[in-house]
């Protein structure tokens, strides 16, 4: 299987990120001011859009949304060309539309399929940095103000005896398919609370503190089906900043086919056949989300027979 070799959505953006520039501000500055800068307007997690797609902004109406904006971070390189985001949450979504020369705000996860993937991994990116400096307005040590810098890629607490630099957390998650020992292939998938009756997808859960990855996948599969696993192997993984997210795919092998849901996280779970997962597709009925690893993982697993 190659699914870590292909790019998934949100993934590969073509950006340089420029790392070494986040500690020059002076050269920031300076970028800022080229007039052929872009800037990347956003609102509350939300891409600005024209009747093209996402708005890019460069010269004089860059320059007016930054005087707006709550946050401006410096996302990389598109060649010579600087690449910013900026934030105008602070304003009501009528004026931060108008000021942008949108028409209107839309969530890049309902845009995904229309966008070339680098500017989809642009977009999600910008919104999730932007995110974080909303949520990381004070220090959690000492409740001090916390002041950004780094181009954005770091907040500094303001205490003066604390000082703690606070770095974008990733919030790592598993997502699983399992396969059934013995033939015929089955693999597993649960409906979840608050999913449509007949909505069907592939496990997953988050990273606890003190294990590893593949920890994580024993556990949650126990915890949430009750199904012991074996031969847990690694896939690939996926951005997925809303708001702060890492999708790591994994395939494992259950060592029965007894399935216990816990009845909270997960309300039914049941075998799937290859057949089975062909005909749902054909009627329509989707295999995970089009945007989204278990997609990747469920399409790769059909494609073996």
């Amino acid at each position: 299987m190659d699914t870590a070799e292909r790019v998934l959505a949100y993934g590969g953006g073509w950006l340089d990120r420029a790392g070494l520039l986040r500690t020059d501000p002076t050269r920031l500055t300076a970028l800022l001011a080229e007039p052929t800068t872009v800037l990347v307007p956003m609102w509350r997690d939300r891409c600005l859009v024209d009747g093209h797609g996402p708005v890019r902004l460069s010269a004089d109406r860059a320059a007016l949304v930054r005087s707006a904006a709550s946050d401006t971070v410096f996302l990389g390189l598109d060649a010579e060309v600087a690449v910013f985001a900026a934030d105008l949450s602070a304003l009501p979504e009528a004026s931060a539309v108008e000021m942008a020369g949108a028409v209107r705000s839309v969530d890049v996860r309902a845009l995904v399929g229309r966008l070339e993937p680098g500017d989809a991994a642009v977009q999600a990116y910008g919104r999730g940095l932007l995110h974080w400096h909303r949520q990381q307005r004070f220090c959690g040590t000492c409740g001090s103000p916390a002041v950004a810098g780094g181009g954005g890629h770091l907040r500094t607490c303001t205490g003066a005896e604390c000082a703690r630099l606070l770095f974008p957390r990733i919030e790592p998650a598993i997502i699983v398919l399992v396969e059934a020992p013995g033939r015929p292939g089955r693999c597993l998938l649960a409906r979840h609370a608050g999913a449509a009756e007949d909505a069907y997808s592939t496990l997953a859960g988050f990273v606890e503190v003190g294990e590893s990855l593949e920890d994580a996948v024993r556990r949650e599969m126990a915890e949430e089906a009750g199904v012991t696993v074996t031969d847990v192997t690694y896939q690939g993984s996926q951005a997925w900043p809303f708001p702060a997210g890492l999708m790591v795919g994994f395939r494992a092998t259950a060592t029965s086919e007894e399935i216990r849901v816990d009845g909270e996280e997960l309300l039914e779970a049941r075998w799937f056949t290859r057949a089975e997962l062909r005909e749902r597709a054909a009627s329509g009925r989707p295999l995970g989300r089009v945007d989204a690893i278990d997609h990747r993982l469920l399409a790769d697993w059909l494609a073996e027979s």
